[in-house]
């Protein structure tokens, strides 16, 4: 599979490269969808891609890299170049209500090579849409509107990889819809996919950690437990408001039977996410937000390091300084932004002394950015984070410089 990804990439880069030899009277821009006010369920298509001639296939992608100096309690790995991610769109408008879409994503050179999304859609009406293939889980927003263009942090928010599993993606099928208005605009998203195993416990973190089941691939080839995971989001967005999202996904995560014989009972997983995005006028703040609550069922039989219950997320605020032309660019703006996150992976107390489990991370960045378009970002950050272990001893604290960039192409 491996070998197929990259000798399928190969040959897309290849005719990416090719673009220079082809009479630029032929490239078009797909337009976008701006049918009506884009919601988080819009970020899968509503990305830049260009079209050659009339070919029915479109292409795109992102490539973000950056330089870090960081510090954990005065013991630092120095100067760090990283190629984080690369990312490849290619989509096709099979018919007028048909359209397929994939996203490959390459990790730290080719450390990681994932199918984020490849489905096909098939749309009746706006409200009633069939989605099948390698499916975006619709938990929180992040998950669904990850690209590292749209974001002026270096980092992921650790609420969305080291608590939820980023850019987590099942093979399923589901229906989705949309509905606007003047002001109004309604959307809903229903999936069955495979979903998680026994390594959200089983793991070498020894904790409850849910992203260690992204370690299994088999998951884009049969389900761990024959138990579907279950993701539904409902979300409105009021032009002047902003959006709201509510999103559950849930399941059975152990392999309880096997031929037959029942191993253990069925233990689930409950997750519930709230998400959160506007605009304020007078000053054109943008705020984006996100919380999460998990609760799993964890065995008697494993200790209390493991925890039932775990929360968390985050709040950006980007403040526009400066718009207008600067080094030749149009429409350049310089930003500042901040994002404050929490996340609690123990949220409980310890039995037999009645005491407050803490295992609990917060952190603190500020930023100024500078888009010369608005696909292309380079932003300087400095993080400040505070971890706190299992028994609640003095954190460790980390900090240090990251700069970096992000574009679409």
């Amino acid at each position: 599979m491996r070998k197929y990804i990259l000798h399928s990439t190969a040959m897309l880069l290849f005719v990416m490269s090719s673009y220079a030899q082809i009479d630029p009277s032929l490239l078009r821009r797909v337009p976008k969808d701006s049918s009506g006010m884009q919601m988080n369920l819009d970020a899968v298509y509503n990305r830049p891609f260009l079209q050659i001639g009339k070919l029915p296939v479109a292409l795109g992608g992102y490539a973000e890299a950056n330089y870090q100096y960081l510090g954990e309690d005065g013991i630092t790995e120095g100067h760090q170049f990283q190629m984080r991610r690369l990312t490849l769109f290619v989509s096709s408008a099979i018919s007028k209500r048909i359209k397929f879409l994939s996203e490959i994503e390459f990790e730290d050179g080719t450390k990681e090579i994932n199918i984020e999304f490849a489905s096909i859609d098939i749309e009746m009406s706006p409200l009633l849409n069939f989605r099948g293939g390698v499916v975006m889980n619709p938990i929180g927003a992040f998950n669904q509107n990850h690209d590292g263009p749209k974001w002026e942090f270096v980092d992921r928010p650790v609420s969305a990889t080291q608590l939820l599993p980023a850019t987590w993606s099942n093979v399923g099928f589901g229906i989705f819809g949309k509905k606007f208005t003047k002001e109004w605009a309604y959307a809903y998203e229903v999936y069955l996919t495979n979903g998680f195993d026994d390594q959200i416990i089983a793991n070498t973190e020894n904790k409850t950690f849910l992203p260690a089941t992204k370690l299994n691939k088999d998951r884009f080839e049969e389900s761990f437990n024959g138990s579907p995971l279950v993701t539904a989001k409902a979300a409105v967005r009021n032009r002047k408001i902003g959006e709201v999202g509510l999103s559950y996904m849930g399941g059975v995560y152990n392999k309880f039977q096997d031929d037959g014989l029942m191993l253990d009972k069925k233990r689930k997983l409950h997750v519930v996410a709230v998400d959160f995005n506007t605009t304020i006028p007078k000053t054109n703040t943008a705020v984006n937000a996100e919380w999460a609550w998990i609760n799993v069922d964890v065995p008697s039989t494993y200790t209390e390091q493991f925890g039932h219950k775990q929360q968390g997320g985050f709040i950006d605020l980007v403040q526009p300084l400066i718009k207008k032309r600067m080094f030749g660019f149009e429409k350049a703006v310089l930003n500042a932004a901040l994002r404050v996150e929490y996340v609690d992976w123990n949220n409980g107390h310890f039995k037999s002394t009645g005491g407050t489990i803490a295992d609990h991370l917060f952190a603190f960045v500020p930023a100024v950015s500078w888009r010369p378009t608005a696909q292309t970002v380079l932003r300087l950050n400095y993080r400040y984070q505070l971890k706190t272990d299992l028994l609640g001893n003095p954190p460790a604290k980390l900090g240090g410089i990251q700069f970096g960039f992000a574009t679409y192409f």
